[in-house]
This record gives structure tokens, C-alpha cells and sequence, in this order.
């Protein structure tokens, strides 16, 4: 009875609302505007293969040990990047040379010792308060029976293109066009042990969650699936319309204007066997209300195994998609109003 309650409720929304919800979800998709359409493709072509390639070699290196959460190869990775962040100019949001959001050991399993979020920030020149969280985890596997684990594309994909759109929207603030509202460039820790280093976040954010405009998270965005074998011009977009639908329309229209890929929304649906809404740093933002996007490209045969590495991925594709994820990026952070959740959203779990 519960069910057939709740589907006679929502039949009634469908059909009495004025306008219909149908109609009301059109108009939303039909009232979409891009904004700043020559600054989106001139900042957007400071992206490129050879620089994250660069990167990713660098990240994804023997050197950092595979990176596992409070060894002493992960507090290189994000000395790495704190450094990287520091040459270009990019603040900290605390203030001076402190990029490190600190986490101690208590918040760990008895066997991880303490570790650290890094944070960048571009602070916003007409709304600063509002702000827009971009995401990817720093950590991997460490070393298991004296091989390395180096993630290059879980997470190293997701980390060097955060770091190039960052620079991105940097050189566009040196050009005098800085960002309307803030941007928080994130590298989440411990997600490999569930997604604590986001969870932490949340729980002590730097900014208050209700001033969090959106949070578009990457994970694993370096290489393609089995499903794509035959067209790898893909992305799958996980859960941007579980909070907002103009986030979703928003997306497409980006992808429609400035990107020739495929937006995949195969693991989206509600009942997807593999859960992978739940499974990154995202949904920690998303539990809080925040509408989130996750930007994923598919497990393959070298998914948590030492021989996911830098030579595998590729770099002419993962460009695209950072294109696409600075785009989308842009487009929020810049556009006239904030990000506008839906009421009564029956996608809401």
C-alpha cells in the first residue's frame, strides 16, 4: 500500500502541478545559458596531453611509493603538490604556505597513521562566498609484496587534470578574468580506505556547506572500458541530476557547445549493480545536499593492480574530458545565478 501511496502522490504532482512537471523540467532545460563562450575556448586550449602527461609521471612515479594514506610516499605526493600549487601562484585557503588540511591518526584505522586533504583556492571576484568545490583523491595502494601500486589512472588521472584546469582558471585570473564565484581545488586523502579524507572535509569544511555551490569529482577519468571499445569519445557522468536537474542540463549543453564526447549515463540509474555513486568523494557532498557531478571512465583490466601505469593512459583523451570538466566548471562558477536545487526531487536519496 506504502508503494502504490507514493506513486498516486507523484502521478498527482504530474498531472496537476501548473505547469506540469514535464514542462517545468523543459523549461529548465531550455533556459540554459552558456556564458563567456571565447574565454571557456581560450583557457580551455592551456590544457594540454604534453602537460599532463608531465604530471601524471611525475605523480604516478616509484617515487611516491603508490601513495597509501600516512606513509611516507603519500606525504610526498602532497608536498607535490602543494609545491605545484605554490609556483603558480594558487593560494591556500588558510592562509600563507599552508596547503595541508590535517588529519590525525585517530580518524584512521588502528594501522593508517595521520595524513592530510590539500587545498588550493582562487577566491572569487563578485561572489566570493559562494563556492565551488572540483575533487580527486590523492591516495592509492602503497606497496604490497615489494610491488608498487601507482594509480596512474586511479587516482593520478583525476589529480593531474585537477591541477591543470587549475592552472587554467589561474591564467585567466592573471588576464583579468578571475572567477565570479571561489573555486576549491581538493585532493581528498584516504578515499581508498572509504572516503574519509572527504568525509573529514565535510565534517570540518574550511567553508560552510551551505555556501558549497556544487562539487564536480574525478576519479579514474585516464583510460577506456570494454563497454567503449569501439568509441572511446565517452565520460560517464554519475549523479548530476540527483540534486539538480539545471546542473545535468547545464552539463549537456556544455558537452552540445564545446566537446565532441559522449556523456554516458549508464551508471546513474538508481539501481546500478556497482554503486558507484557512493563509492568516491562526491557523495559525501551529495549526502549533505551539495549537487554533485562525478566524472568516471569505467573499470579495465588493470583496476587495483601494480600495473596501472602512466604509459596506459591516454593522454589525447584524457585532455578531452578535462576540457569538459573545465568547461562545466566555468559555466558555474561564473554564471549569473547559483547552481539551483530542485524541490521535491524524487532522485533525492
Amino acid at each position: 500500500m506504502k508503494t502504490f501511496s507514493i506513486l498516486f502522490l507523484l502521478s498527482l504532482v504530474g498531472t496537476c502541478a501548473s505547469p506540469r512537471y514535464s514542462e517545468r523540467v523543459e523549461n529548465i532545460k531550455n533556459n540554459i545559458t552558456l556564458i563567456d563562450s571565447a574565454e571557456v575556448e581560450r583557457y580551455s586550449e592551456t590544457i594540454t596531453a604534453d602537460e599532463l602527461k608531465r604530471l601524471l609521471y611525475s605523480f604516478a612515479s616509484e617515487e611516491f611509493q603508490g601513495r597509501k594514506t600516512g606513509e611516507p610516499g603519500q606525504r610526498q605526493a602532497s608536498e607535490f603538490l602543494k609545491s605545484y600549487y605554490i609556483d603558480q601562484g594558487i593560494k591556500s585557503p588558510f592562509g600563507g604556505d599552508n596547503y595541508f588540511q590535517g588529519i590525525s591518526k585517530s580518524y584512521f584505522p588502528d594501522d593508517i597513521g595521520a595524513s592530510e586533504n590539500v587545498l588550493a583556492y582562487i577566491e572569487g571576484s563578485e561572489k566570493p562566498n559562494e563556492i565551488l568545490v572540483l575533487s580527486a583523491h590523492l591516495d592509492h595502494e602503497g606497496i604490497e609484496d615489494g610491488e608498487v601500486f601507482y594509480g596512474a589512472d586511479d587516482n593520478g588521472s583525476g589529480t593531474v587534470v585537477l591541477l591543470e584546469i587549475a592552472e587554467a582558471f589561474k591564467i585567466a585570473y592573471k588576464n583579468g578574468h578571475p572567477p565570479k564565484r571561489s573555486i576549491l581545488f581538493t585532493h581528498f586523502t584516504a578515499e581508498e580506505l572509504g572516503k574519509l579524507g572527504s568525509e573529514y572535509y565535510v565534517q570540518n569544511p574550511v567553508f560552510p556547506l551551505e555556501n558549497t555551490i556544487a562539487n564536480l569529482n574525478i576519479d579514474m577519468i585516464g583510460r577506456s572500458d570494454e563497454r567503449h571499445a569501439d568509441n572511446k569519445d565517452y565520460i560517464y557522468v554519475i549523479g548530476s541530476d540527483r540534486h539538480s536537474k539545471e546542473l545535468h542540463f547545464t552539463s549537456e549543453a556544455i558537452r552540445d557547445t564545446y566537446v565532441d564526447i559522449d556523456l554516458d549515463y549508464k551508471y546513474n540509474a538508481l539501481n546500478d549493480r556497482n554503486h558507484y555513486y557512493s563509492r568516491s568523494d562526491h557523495y559525501n557532498f551529495a549526502r549533505e545536499g551539495v549537487p554533485v557531478i562525478f566524472y568516471f571512465s569505467g573499470e579495465h583490466e588493470d583496476y587495483g593492480k601494480s600495473t596501472d601505469t602512466p604509459d596506459k593512459i591516454d593522454y589525447e583523451l584524457l585532455t578531452k574530458r578535462a576540457k569538459l570538466i573545465f568547461a562545466t566548471a566555468w559555466q558555474i562558477a561564473n554564471q549569473e545565478q547559483r547552481v539551483v536545487l530542485d524541490e521535491n526531487n524524487v532522485f533525492l536519496n
